[in-house]
């Protein structure tokens, strides 16, 4: 429970000194843009750094960033155990979260338009502390389902078009970043087809050697750029910058409607991908995008019967916020939000309430009998909602980016021993063997509105079914200690042609393998550590998540994750053996 309360406090503490170092960064285009890993660097903070003043204004800042530090260090400790009573705020009152399992939405913004300001009187980024409602008997839905909660509260507050997704424990490592991204989703050509911009994931504390493969080298330095040449990089749930009108179910805007009976279209209430009527000329390009999405929504069938007795103009109306109410929820100003492309918020929305707004939409049964976690937002279904949240983008006919600038965008925490890492790599195959096992599977979903690219559809297949590998593999393993045991030699001598067959596909692999590593510039030796750790993870991980995925899916049986340990430190490498 302390933990929530001392996110709270760790936000209001971090606000008051971020009205500093975001000037001084800002003037001094200081990299990375997180203090602990621009202090902790071991490098020349001089180089570049042509201004008289940057010296003493550091030397200010780096103190000042200790003396912060003591304070959150102070608040660490003192949270490590809960009073009898419970937390209270500054005021006296009783902290609202002081059960976890129970307690009301919560929101509080810090700094922004209506928060502080900077030492220098500019306007903050927004800083905004978002805990979503908590009541038993309701069903969470985990990282997925807090993505969705802060895409609706960001809708309401802000409805920036464009959202950076990061996990918590990684940094912005370069903060020209995001223009790279804009440049893909802002470009006047292809900018409109764009669903995401992902980068690669770069990580600290590494051992030199990467022994357990954690820098992914070959994934993301081969198969992600390869996929970027068909329809674009799968979605590895960080690193990521969204469309926000691709979360919301809608197709791009420049394609035509998929049919009604598209396997990419919405469930029983509504159809994302519907027929879209020609703008009138009259019409500002605004006009003629809200009248396209109202439409994308008129494809419900709805009991006419209720509202035969209002005229045609009147039953269309209803029907349309019907269509939008199914889809997105019973927020009016979060339903207007999605109809505006450029972002901003409503005319109609009033400022003072929309505070009240984005509480409503982060209760725990806004999204009940909505497409949320269905057909629009972070998906459910799996323990991997990123594959499958991107997967269907992609089978509405978005495509996607991937960057990689010379500096790491991004970059987090690896695990620190062998025991998370394969806890890491059994929480990925577990995921997909649920998406091979659900409604989801590439094999046969999306084909109707033929938008996924076959060569797309052979990755994302690939990128489910590569856990089952473990099965040829426990037997590739097993079958020569077999024949040792019992002195027979279970697989029959090959003829030549056979022979020859196999030789060629042996060499075709070996061929393949050298080009795409030329090609990508990865080294031999973190090719090897992918093969070895594939391995690895194949006569273990891989074929426990099999068995756990089939009982899951078949049995109805869940398993409980927790979050892989990660560290930065060197010293936590003793615990490698």
């Amino acid at each position: 429970m302390g933990s929530v309360y001392l996110l709270h406090r760790l936000i209001l503490s971090r606000s008051s000194y971020f009205r500093k170092w975001v000037p001084f960064s800002k003037k001094f285009n200081i990299e990375p843009r997180a203090p602990e890993f621009y202090f902790s660097q071991k490098i020349d903070y001089l180089k570049d750094k042509v201004q008289p003043s940057f010296v003493k204004e550091r030397r200010a800042m780096k103190r000042d960033y200790e003396e912060y530090k003591v304070r959150i260090n102070a608040l660490v400790a003192k949270a490590q155990k809960t009073p009898d009573e419970g937390w209270t705020m500054a005021d006296g009152t009783a902290w609202p979260g002081n059960n976890t399992r129970d307690h009301p939405g919560m929101i509080q913004v810090f700094l922004g338009h209506s928060g502080a300001h900077d030492i220098e009187g500019n306007e903050l980024p927004r800083l905004v502390y978002v805990s979503r409602e908590k009541r038993p008997g309701y069903q969470h839905h985990k990282k997925a389902g807090a993505e969705n909660a802060l895409v609706r509260v960001s809708a309401v507050l802000t409805n920036a078009p464009y959202i950076l997704n990061l996990d918590c424990d990684h940094y912005v490592n370069n903060s020209k970043a995001i223009r790279e991204a804009m440049c893909f989703l802002m470009d006047p050509q292809v900018g409109r087809d764009v669903c995401y911009v992902q980068f690669p994931q770069r990580f600290d504390g590494i051992d030199k050697s990467d022994r357990y493969a954690n820098r992914n080298t070959v994934f993301f330095d081969v198969n992600m750029k390869g996929l970027d040449g068909i329809q674009g990089p799968v979605y590895v749930g960080t690193g990521c910058v969204f469309n926000r009108q691709a979360l919301y179910g809608y197709g791009p805007p420049s394609l035509p409607s998929l049919p009604k009976t598209s396997s990419c279209s919405w469930c029983s209430s509504c159809c994302c991908c519907c027929r879209r009527k020609k703008p009138a000329k009259e019409k500002d390009l605004s006009e003629v995008y809200r009248d396209a999405k109202r439409e994308d929504l008129n494809a419900a069938i709805f009991n006419l019967r209720e509202i035969e007795s209002y005229d045609e103009n009147e039953r269309s109306l209803i029907i349309s916020q019907m269509s939008f109410e199914k889809t997105f929820g019973l927020s009016a100003v979060f339903i207007e939000s999605t109809l505006m492309e450029y972002g901003g918020l409503p005319e109609s929305a009033n400022p003072s309430t929309l505070v009240r707004e984005a509480i409503q939409v982060i209760s725990c049964g806004y999204e009940e009998k909505t497409s949320w976690g269905k057909e629009i937002g972070w998906i459910y279904g799996s323990v991997t909602e990123d594959i499958l949240t991107g997967f269907k983008m992609q089978c509405r006919g978005w495509r996607s980016i991937y960057c990689m600038p010379l500096r790491p965008a991004f970059k987090g925490s690896a695990p620190i021993n062998l025991s998370d890492r394969l806890h890491q790599v059994l929480r990925w195959a577990l995921g997909s063997v649920e998406i091979f096992l659900s409604r989801h599977c590439p094999l046969w979903y999306g084909f109707g509105g033929g938008r996924l690219k076959w060569l797309q559809r052979l990755a994302y297949i690939n990128t489910i079914v590569y856990p089952f590998t473990s099965l040829p593999l426990i037997a590739y393993c097993l079958l020569p200690a077999i024949c040792l045991l019992t002195g027979k030699f279970i697989i029959p001598t090959l003829s030549n042609l056979a022979s020859i067959l196999f030789l060629g596909l042996f060499l075709s692999i070996i061929i393949t393998s050298v080009l795409e590593l030329r090609w990508s510039g990865v080294s031999i030796e973190d090719w090897w550590r992918n093969e070895q750790f594939w391995v690895i993870g194949g006569v273990s991980a891989h074929l426990f998540a099999v068995f756990q995925g089939f009982l899951k899916m078949l049995a109805g049986l869940d398993t409980n994750f927790t979050v892989t340990a990660k560290a930065t430190d060197d010293a936590e490498f003793v615990l490698m053996c």
